[in-house]
């Protein structure tokens, strides 16, 4: 086991001593942190890298910070991989517990929210969403291909924060 331990000493160098880290220790930690991240997004869920929910960037943003503690040596080599993990374990049985669960995906990531009814803006709902009339005309540009809200039967600030419109039959 000492064998074991001396080998990752000489090759990633000391934990909790940056300042004695050289750049080929650097290197290779950043190589094998990028591989396990990697693997750990891949294992974890493809959605989370696309950000759609607070929840999903939550545990990027999580798990990049964690790792990179591991690669400039501020935190524990193998105990930060093993911390990576069970955050993925996490994510997943969160992500599994909301697909089974329409309250607990409400829960953890949010409702939609009817801004527009019928060409008609519902003020009260976008100020408690925050959004304000000129985001929804930008999105109503953009998304729906129109400056005409009559035109929109309902638009809903969706989940992942996104404007989704639905037009009115002609």
């Amino acid at each position: 086991m000492n064998a074991l331990q001396n080998f990752f000493l000489t090759l990633l160098g000391p934990d909790g001593k940056a300042s004695e880290l050289t750049l080929l220790h650097i290197s290779l930690r950043a190589f094998f942190i990028f591989v396990v991240g990697l693997a750990l997004v891949r294992i974890g869920d493809r959605r989370s890298l696309s950000e759609k929910t607070a929840f999903d960037a939550i545990f990027i943003v999580l798990i990049g910070s964690m790792l990179s503690r591991a690669i400039n040596g501020t935190a524990p080599f193998f105990i930060t991989i093993a911390a990576g993990i069970v955050l993925m374990v996490i994510h997943r049985a969160c992500a599994f517990g909301a697909c089974k669960s329409h309250a607990f995906g409400k829960l953890l990531k949010g409702k939609p929210v009817t801004l527009v009814r019928n060409g008609k803006i519902d003020h009260a709902e976008m100020r408690r969403s925050l959004v304000s009339e000129h985001d929804l005309e930008e999105d109503l540009r953009l998304e729906a291909k129109t400056e005409d809200v009559s035109t929109i039967a309902f638009a809903r600030l969706e989940r992942s924060g996104d404007i989704s419109f639905i037009k009115q039959k002609n």
